[in-house]
């Protein structure tokens, strides 16, 4: 059974370090084929035990003081309390051990959640950063005010629930291997070593903390070079080629948090735009881009469209699998409005607003409607008969707990722009006609809305190939994630020749250049080489592949 369990010991870090056959603990629990027999005190550092091994676990007692001495209340000791709970979050199970995780909760005001993640990220050997930050449901914890081992700790105005791994994780574990006999402590009874307390030195993977949702309350976190990366990548996308003022729309870090929310993601619907041959050649490659990077992190993704561009985007679908665009083809759907609880129906099961069916919306290059209810390009011209009402989706998952909704545009009159639209009104041409009236959770804007799909897609590869996202995402109990499923990541990057490939099937499908109206390989009135091309190599690949640096 040792060597099983320095195996599960070592699948979970979090939660066990070291052995050593010296001294027992002073206080432990005695189960017994899975069931506690009782409390037995040892008689002290003389205490002989010559079958047993023991395994000392870290514990969060180690980080207290550092976070008390960087100004961040600690609520349990404040009131003598310490809850610790079972998670719906299973173990990595090894031989007999099998088990879910036990989670210790600490109430975080909320402007100091990140000065928390840092410091404790710092003690890796006293459980490291959270592995949870927000609703308590998400864990699978109905309640707070009943843990599993210990006394509820209130939490002040203003707080948010922080969890850390908890070495009360090695009790559940025992307890379901039923061994004929075994010792562990007792909650709240630590061993005191005389080991320093040493944190390891500040570096590269520092967590940095975001707010992704209100609704359930969900925190993320990335290393401090994961996020430098995406910011670049934010700068990028953002230039402006075509002299549209787009530049004048930017808000910081919608690209970042919104591609921390899609890491989150298990399900995930693309809006495609209204008709290629009205949004032109901007949008489709973009899509296609984050669909191929989605589906090779295991997400489930899904095309929405207008019913009168069904075949021209099957045909795009089914050339892009054919030369090696995408792996696997993605289903293609349209929204019909056929009465007031349509687009509830469309995105829940039974229309039950508990049960989504998607936990994302994603729109990209479609023309969304203004606040006079007419959908409109960038020259002013309304388009709303050629425009099937598919932001109606946006508008109910506003109202819809789990479910994001992100846009991304060029100009202003995109889905999901209705965040800026003030902006948009004031700052862009023609914006206090063709401005989209409905808002996105995060409105990415680029100089072309195919650029930030491209971002979006290496964005998600930067925070997959991130050990700090990555532990946050497994909930610190998985291993790092596998060398296969790297090398699938980097090969669903986009690329010159990849993106060439869409663009040349959009002209073979009788695609024009937006703006321009040319059959021709350009999008927006640019042409792909060498305005578009460049993009990828060497910018967006000299980002991506700088990974390495910052990670290896």
């Amino acid at each position: 059974m040792i060597h099983w369990w320095s195996r599960f010991s070592q699948s979970a870090p979090e939660l066990c370090h070291w052995a050593d056959g010296l001294t027992p603990p002073i206080v432990s629990r005695s189960p017994r084929a899975g069931a506690d027999t009782g409390v037995v005190r040892s008689e002290g550092p003389g205490a002989c035990w010559p079958d047993m091994v023991f395994f000392y676990l870290g514990s969060s007692f180690g980080f207290e003081a550092r976070l008390r001495e960087a100004g961040v209340p600690d609520r349990n000791v404040e009131q003598g309390k310490n809850g610790m709970y079972k998670t719906a979050v299973p173990c990595v199970p090894v031989g007999v051990f099998d088990c879910p995780l036990v989670v210790t909760m600490r109430p975080v005001p909320a402007d100091m959640v990140t000065t928390a993640a840092k410091i404790t990220h710092l003690n890796p050997h006293a459980h490291g950063a959270p592995i949870h930050i927000g609703d308590p449901a998400l864990l699978g914890i109905r309640d707070l005010s009943r843990p599993d081992y210990g006394d509820p700790v209130e939490r002040h105005a203003g707080d948010v629930p922080v969890f850390w791994a908890c070495g009360v994780t090695a009790v559940e574990a025992i307890r379901n291997s039923k061994p004929p006999l075994a010792f562990s402590h007792s909650p709240g009874s630590m061993f005191l070593t005389d080991i320093p307390d040493t944190p390891l030195p500040t570096s590269q993977l520092s967590p940095c903390c975001f707010l992704i949702s209100q609704d359930p309350l969900l925190y993320s976190l990335a290393s401090e070079g994961a996020v430098g990366k995406i910011r670049q990548l934010e700068k990028v996308i953002g230039e402006d080629p075509g002299n549209r003022g787009i530049k004048a729309l930017f808000v910081q870090d919608e690209l970042l948090r919104s591609c921390l929310a899609l890491s989150h993601s298990t399900s995930v619907i693309y809006l495609f735009p209204p008709q290629p041959t009205l949004s032109g050649t901007d949008g489709p490659p973009g899509a296609l881009a984050m669909a191929t990077m989605l589906i090779a992190l295991g997400k489930q993704v899904t095309m929405v469209t207008d019913k009168r561009a069904v075949q021209l985007n099957q045909e795009l679908l089914e050339e892009a699998v054919r030369t090696g665009v995408l792996k696997t083809t993605i289903p293609l759907v349209t929204f019909e409005d056929n009465g007031p609880d349509s687009a509830l129906h469309f995105l829940c099961h039974e229309g039950d607003p508990t049960k989504p069916r998607f936990d994302h919306l994603v729109a990209i290059e479609r023309s969304g409607r203004a606040a006079d209810g007419n959908y409109y390009n960038m020259r002013g011209a309304n388009i709303k008969h050629l425009v099937d009402p598919i932001d109606d989706l946006f508008v109910a998952a506003a109202d819809l707990p789990g479910i994001t909704t992100i846009g991304i545009g060029d100009g202003g009159n995109e889905l999901g722009m209705g965040k800026v639209k003030e902006k948009v009104k004031a700052l862009m041409p023609n914006g206090s006609l063709v401005a989209c009236d409905v808002a996105a959770d995060y409105a990415i804007t680029a100089g072309v809305s195919n650029w930030g799909g491209y971002a979006v897609a290496c964005a998600l590869y930067l925070l997959y190939t991130c050990p700090t996202h990555q532990r946050y995402l497994c909930r610190g109990t998985e291993p790092a994630t596998s060398p296969g499923l790297l090398d699938n990541l980097l090969t669903s990057l986009p690329s010159v020749d990849k993106e060439e490939a869409v663009l040349s099937s959009l002209v073979r499908l009788g695609v024009r250049s937006g703006g321009t109206g040319n059959l021709a390989m350009e999008v927006d009135a640019l042409p792909f080489h060498p305005t578009h091309s460049d993009l990828f190599d060497p910018r967006l690949v000299t980002v991506c592949m700088n990974r390495c640096k910052l990670f290896r």
